[in-house]
């Protein structure tokens, strides 16, 4: 039971946290709704490019059966770095958002997934699967150690929360995206909080690998 819960809460804190991005981005999509896209091509393409990223993250569950877990756990260091280096950004920079560049024309795209998707579907629908897979690099660089230190249960745990997480980000940003005065709000206060969940899916990381265990083995090293 409790590994359900940690699985569950995991999925849901690390979508949310690599996801405040792709809300707003969605929120875009669907103001065009009546003129270039359609509310069904934008979930489509969303769980399309999500779905690649999520296959492209795998690696790390199967590098993770190969490698001591104490090992594998080091990679919780990544969320952490990534999340001191937001929060750093934050202190910097004030959170701007950029407006999404859709492309006129397929052939602007050259990538080999993008290529056989424009066979199988909508042009509407693969514009959406790669803006969401060219915006998906911090998610994979979280993912990976995520499902390195993960058993194959967490993992088919977190992708079904991830996937059912996918839809519900779909309707938010598509009920946002009729109430325009809640952007900048969810915008300033979202990547505030980011940082900080971050840095505790860092943590969690290496607690649940055990990590700590390898203090020994790094103080005879120094």
């Amino acid at each position: 039971m409790n590994n359900l819960i940690n699985a569950v809460t995991a999925g849901v804190s690390t979508f949310a946290a690599t996801n405040i991005d792709d809300i707003v981005i969605l929120m875009l999509f669907f103001s065009q709704g009546n003129t270039r896209f359609r509310p069904r091509h934008i979930v489509l393409g969303q769980y399309i490019g999500f779905v690649a990223i999520i296959a492209v993250s795998l690696p790390g569950f199967f590098g993770g059966m190969l490698l001591p877990k104490a090992w594998v756990g080091l990679l919780g260091l990544l969320p952490i770095i990534i999340g001191l280096r937001q929060f750093w950004q934050l202190e910097k920079t004030k959170v701007q958002v950029q407006t999404v560049s859709l492309p006129s024309s397929p052939g602007k795209f050259h990538l080999p997934l993008i290529s056989a998707l424009t066979k199988l579907f909508h042009p509407q629908i693969y514009h959406v699967a790669a803006v969401t897979i060219a915006n998906g690099g911090d998610n994979i660089a979280i993912y990976i150690p995520l499902f390195a230190s993960s058993n194959l249960f967490s993992l088919s745990i977190i992708v079904i929360v991830f996937l059912g997480l996918v839809g519900i980000w779909c309707y938010v940003a598509y009920w946002l995206s009729r109430r325009p005065a809640i952007t900048p709000t969810l915008t300033r206060y979202g990547h505030r909080v980011v940082p900080f969940v971050l840095i505790g899916l860092g943590i969690y990381i290496l607690v649940e690998s055990k990590t700590y265990r390898l203090l020994p083995y790094f103080q005879k090293s120094l």
